[in-house]
């Protein structure tokens, strides 16, 4: 079983690319103080390296 994350949005998608709001989006994400758990796979982490700058990662206790 993977790890659990916690993934929060931080900063707005406002004047991005759009391939890193449809990121956001299927992250779960859209709006500022918006929180998603995801399990620590490789295409989770992949979608979170590529949106770094607009979100914060903790892992889920």
């Amino acid at each position: 079983m993977a790890k659990k994350i916690i993934v929060t949005q931080t900063r707005s998608s406002i004047k991005r690319a759009k391939t890193q709001k449809l990121t956001l989006v299927s992250l779960g994400l859209g709006s500022i103080g918006k929180v998603a758990i995801h399990e620590a796979t490789p295409s989770i982490l992949g979608m979170i390296n590529k949106v770094e700058h607009l979100v914060s990662v903790q892992e889920a206790q």
